[in-house]
């Protein structure tokens, strides 16, 4: 594959970046409906990440959440709470950690490592499942193309109560497990889910934000593509065994829409 130096060079020949609508606050139970799948996963007392429900007991995020920055040792999943919608103080539920699983290929390695984002993906199994009726698994699909509009909805350290949606930046380049793209994201963004909506109209995940970068001087987010990853992650949590069926995505009209102005 080509490394991510490469994918990067390769930018300051693009032309533009794409130009968005911007971040849109989630501030109220309508701004959020539909949405209520991504949370907040607070990393006890060392910060916190941005994390999505991809089925009632699963949360997908990014590999160096669940790293000390200061030790680079794995955190305690006792210190792990995931805060389902969380708005302004309140969650739509809390839940505890029992199982985390890191991509076998990631290595942590300090912040600035920009090697680890191909393998940069966490899945956490919860301690209990979440089934309320206004909360919809997102469903995981195949990665974008480059030039085509994806969304991403997090929270980050200017946003740290209220997520935020962009609902259309830009997918600038990609390799077979990395994704370059146009959208603003900050600290605390790690983890938070890549969007493409599907033919059905429907939002499915398809990355989730590993970094920040720069490429002169513009900012560009880059994302771990899910494709084999999630499944081995899964196989390492003993999950999806023959003959047994796990549900990713509710049914119904629940889905999430890019559809906010």
């Amino acid at each position: 594959m080509r490394r991510l130096p490469v994918l990067l060079a390769a930018l300051v020949a693009f032309p533009a970046l794409v130009e968005g609508r911007g971040l849109v606050s989630l501030q109220t139970g309508d701004d959020q409906r539909g949405w209520e799948a991504v949370g907040r996963l607070e990393l006890g007392s060392r910060g916190f990440c941005t994390g999505t429900l991809i089925a009632d007991d699963l949360v997908l995020t990014a590999a160096h959440c669940l790293f000390d920055k200061a030790t680079g040792a794995r955190h305690d999943i006792g210190d792990i709470e995931f805060r389902l919608g969380l708005r302004n103080g309140r969650a739509e539920a809390y839940r505890g950690v029992k199982a985390a699983a890191v991509h076998p290929d990631y290595v942590y390695a300090g912040v600035d490592n920009l090697d680890r984002v191909a393998y940069d993906l966490a899945l956490l199994q919860l301690d209990q499942p979440v089934r309320l009726p206004q909360v919809h698994p997102f469903a995981t699909g195949a990665q974008p193309r480059t030039g085509d509009t994806v969304g991403v909805v997090s929270y980050a350290q200017d946003r740290a109560e209220v997520p935020a949606l962009e609902p259309d930046c830009g997918v600038l380049d990609k390799g077979p497990d990395i994704l370059v793209l146009s959208c603003d994201v900050d600290f605390g963004s790690s983890g938070a889910p890549v969007f493409h909506v599907g033919p059905d109209g429907r939002a499915v995940v398809v990355s989730v934000i590993s970094a920040k970068a720069e490429v002169e001087g513009r900012k560009v987010a880059l994302g771990t593509a899910l494709d084999s990853g999630l499944t081995l992650l899964k196989a390492e949590l003993g999950l999806d065994a023959p003959g047994k069926v796990r549900l990713l995505s509710a049914g119904g009209s629940g889905g999430a829409k890019f559809i906010k102005p």
